[in-house]
């Protein structure tokens, strides 16, 4: 890894799975593995300062290449001191290539062998993306970790389409790593290949052979499949990717989804499903996920979770509730606040679980508590 600043240290594998209980040395600090990375595409996590955020437990956290480079800019950025600076965060960054927008911007970019050019949601103009200008606005970001531009496709789709997509995504790969200038940031490469096992597999393989990544994504899933072929295809993935390197699961998921993944060898994650969900009145526990603007909490004096640290449960499910029915700011602070500690909460228990040899027995007793559930 570059420059002996960014080092993976695999301490141990969870004898009844494949959990893996690990941690990833960055110029920033130590990530303890797995780990959830809360999601700031802008520079911020919404509605958290960045002590806020420490406060969680959160080591980690993402910013997004293409949404930073439109506003403010990766030049602005860069000029007031990189993006730890200039969102006040010191620990560890990530930051999303842009692959992800060619998904979710579909309707506003075309693809072509050389870039994606994007139509900006902001006024129009048009924005080139290329693997090497997203590099490039990584670079200026000053990010811990820049991923590869890949490219995203919705899913199902026809095999063709897939092995178009995965087939660039390994040459974008390639120009990813020959237009790398920092050492100080390490580069995650991204697999891609759809619901097709033995495409995901070959595109690990082919990634793997370019020895020069820091570490190995899994791209491309939480894109319209269903949670079966999901985890199915982490499982046909992981083993194919190299064992002395961290795994990381783009954009997923619920915390379900990272218990499952966590058992089939997944080290990283990261979604706004905790953030984005908290803004809207819905909070996770170990009990299921409550809805906070049903009227039956109006009088409930609980907290949303015995013993969890967090600010929101200092305070009464009743009094949330009321936060939100009055559309107070406060509302949206407390729960997403709530929700990423439970995240980080979850993944130190298994990190706890897969060093004890019990990961089996904690995922047993997290599926249970959130089957039974009452969503209403």
């Amino acid at each position: 890894m570059g420059a002996n600043l960014f080092s993976f240290e695999l301490h141990h594998v969870d004898r009844g799975c494949a959990a893996r209980r690990a941690s990833f040395t960055t110029p920033h600090g130590v990530v303890d593995l797995p780990t959830f990375m809360p999601v700031g595409t802008q520079g911020t996590i919404k509605g958290l300062t960045a002590s806020q955020v420490r406060a969680t437990g959160s080591q980690m956290v993402l910013g997004n290449t293409y949404h930073l480079a439109l506003r403010p800019g990766e030049d602005v950025v860069a000029e007031l001191g990189g993006l730890h600076r200039f969102m006040g965060w010191d620990g560890p960054i990530l930051t999303d290539s842009g692959g992800f927008q060619l998904f979710s911007l579909a309707d506003s970019n075309k693809v072509t062998e050389q870039s994606a050019i994007f139509r900006s949601h902001i006024n129009g103009r048009k924005f080139e993306l290329s693997p090497e200008r997203s590099i490039e606005i990584q670079e200026a970001l000053g990010s811990d970790v820049a991923m590869v531009l890949d490219h995203v496709i919705a899913l199902p789709a026809s095999n063709t389409n897939v092995r178009d997509a995965c087939d660039r995504t390994i040459r974008w790969a390639k120009r990813c790593l020959g237009a790398r200038t920092r050492h100080d940031q390490a580069q995650f490469a991204i697999v891609q290949g759809g619901l097709n096992a033995e495409l995901r597999v070959e595109c690990a393989k082919q990634l793997a052979e370019l020895s020069d990544f820091d570490g190995y994504a899994i791209g491309g899933l939480s894109v319209g499949e269903g949670e079966a072929d999901m985890l199915r295809t982490i499982e046909a993935t992981c083993p194919a990717l190299p064992r002395e390197k961290p795994r990381y699961l783009m954009g997923v998921g619920t915390p379900k989804d990272l218990v499952e993944a966590i058992r089939r060898g997944v080290d990283m994650f990261d979604c706004i499903i905790p953030s984005h969900n908290g803004r809207n009145a819905l909070a996770y526990t170990d009990a299921g996920r409550l809805r906070l603007r049903n009227s039956k909490h109006q009088r409930d004096d609980r907290p949303l979770e015995e013993n969890c640290p967090c600010p929101a449960c200092q305070h009464s499910r009743g009094y949330i509730r009321h936060l939100f029915q009055a559309n107070e700011m406060l509302g949206p602070i407390l729960l997403t606040a709530h929700n990423i500690t439970y995240y980080q909460r979850l993944v130190s228990q298994a990190r706890a679980a897969i060093e004890n040899d019990v990961y089996l027995d904690f995922y047993d007793e997290k599926i249970a508590g959130w089957k039974g559930e009452n969503t209403t």
